[in-house]
């Protein structure tokens, strides 16, 4: 449903690469917690943390 142009991907991402959110808080939408889970991957950012 969503991918990573998605605003609500881009917003989330954002929010968790500037420490506003954990990751934890993405909420379990449909595939929103894994699409910005996998961006952030990209980036070497520790998603299990």
């Amino acid at each position: 449903m969503f991918n990573e142009n998605s605003i609500i991907v881009r917003t989330w991402f954002t929010a968790v690469l500037a420490n506003v959110y954990p990751f934890h808080m993405v909420p379990d939408l449909s595939n929103l917690k894994e699409v910005v889970g996998q961006k952030l991957t990209e980036l070497g950012f520790d998603t299990n943390a």
